[in-house]
């Protein structure tokens, strides 16, 4: 059996979208709370955008199957990262597979 034709019409897909000051240790310590509670994300992008003098780091993560209060959770650590000046979370829905 094939991962599509085992998605639901109810799964979905946790996202985190990551705005923080451009420093060195911030993106290992971002994935660190997935690690630390044994997820491993389906995807992970990072990249810096502006000046040098005021240069951000935006970090996208998805994760599948994670219920809304562990992606709360984790948002809520994610917003008390020092370095981290804005955190969103949204979901999207997986179509079932034909």
């Amino acid at each position: 059996m094939s991962v599509q034709s085992q998605v639901s019409s109810e799964s979905s897909v946790a996202c985190f979208a990551v705005r923080a000051v451009a420093d060195p240790g911030v993106l290992s310590r971002v994935v660190e709370l997935f690690a630390k509670r044994g997820l491993v994300p389906t995807s992970v992008h990072a990249r810096l955008t502006g000046a040098t003098e005021d240069a951000s780091l935006l970090i996208d993560v998805q994760i599948d199957g994670l219920d809304l209060d562990t992606a709360e959770r984790i948002a809520d650590a994610l917003r008390q990262i020092v370095a981290v000046e804005r955190v969103l979370t949204a979901r999207k829905r997986l179509a079932r597979a034909a």
